[in-house]
């Protein structure tokens, strides 16, 4: 299974499970919530390794999933922790983490957060790997995350996307699915690959010149009538999906040309395009290298069909006429 492949797969699962899950943590008056305890925190330590000096042995990883916890408190001074899972809990406060400066992974999926009180993630300089998926954030003000390779926000309420290279250098993966944002302005990330925004509000596509590295756009379920704002400088681009938009004739598919030279697989259905016309021989003319359209690849038929469509085109550019 190609790398691309594998990404539809990943972003095309629904967030039913996200969003009862999300409802369950709005509940928290109806379940037992509980302080994290040294008794709790020994149950879930694991994976015994040389500790950063070189000096000693700790135990480097820590599960503490469905534990009801309402704080973490307790687990500012086990600061060898390198892998943490946080999930499914009550967590509003996610400050303790700072002083885990040798935390490389972290998860806190399921839990009440709503923003980053103390900024924690800022003192943690080798964290690459951060999920919080279905918390309650609205905004990403005090995110950041200098070593952060793959962040993964789906299932919040965040309206806007305000990610600077300055503070993410080194992100590669961003999801963002099921939030409620309406544009994609504000994602400057130039060293960004891959990025989810299905299954937001999303009717303006802004910003994308800055994206020049990125190999994977995820637009699914938004309400994208237009492409303007796909851009020359996404040079990378191999894949895009914007099934489940507003796309409503073949003019709006025009900004496509920019993408003809690296774009190998394209998702255009559950377009209102898609069921009055027959759209393929025209994306095919905007994009003659293209590989696979929806989950079908072209067919040689196809291919002829549009090279000889492209060349009757040239021919009637050059025979008309110029104006004096």
């Amino acid at each position: 299974m190609s790398e691309v492949e594998e990404d539809v797969g990943l972003s095309d699962v629904t967030l039913e499970g996200e969003e009862e899950a999300h409802k369950g943590v709005g509940e928290d008056e109806k379940v037992q919530v509980c302080h994290l305890t040294q008794e709790t925190i020994g149950q879930g330590l694991s994976l015994l390794c040389r500790t950063g000096n070189g000096l000693g042995h700790a135990f480097v990883k820590l599960d503490l999933k469905d534990k009801g916890l309402s704080d973490v408190a307790a687990v500012s001074s086990f600061i060898h922790i390198r892998f943490l899972d946080l999930s499914n809990n009550h967590l509003t406060d996610l400050s303790p983490l700072a002083s885990l400066t040798q935390l490389l992974w972290l998860k806190v999926d399921s839990n009440a957060v709503a923003y980053f009180k103390g900024q924690p993630f800022s003192q943690l300089p080798y964290l690459q790997w951060l999920s919080m998926t279905v918390n309650r954030l609205t905004d990403l003000d005090g995110l950041v995350g200098p070593s952060l390779e793959s962040l993964n926000l789906t299932g919040n309420g965040i309206q806007r996307a305000n990610l600077q290279s300055g503070c993410f250098a080194n992100l590669v993966t961003l999801e963002l699915r099921g939030n409620q944002l309406d544009t994609t302005g504000g994602i400057s990330l130039p060293n960004l690959r891959k990025l989810y925004l299905a299954q937001n509000a999303i009717k303006r596509l802004e910003g994308l010149e800055k994206l020049e590295r990125l190999t994977i756009l995820h637009l699914r379920d938004n309400q994208l009538d237009s492409l303007d704002g796909l851009s020359p400088n996404m040079k990378c681009l191999q894949y895009l999906n914007i099934r489940g938009n507003a796309i409503l004739d073949e003019n709006a598919l025009q900004c496509l040309r920019f993408l003809s030279e690296t774009l190998r697989a394209l998702v255009l259905s559950e377009n209102p395009l898609v069921e009055t016309t027959d759209y393929r021989l025209s994306v095919l003319i905007l994009l003659p290298q293209l590989e696979r359209l929806e989950k079908d690849p072209i067919s040689h038929e196809e291919r002829v069909e549009a090279q000889e469509r492209i060349k009757e085109l040239r021919e009637e550019e050059i025979s008309e006429p110029k104006d004096l």
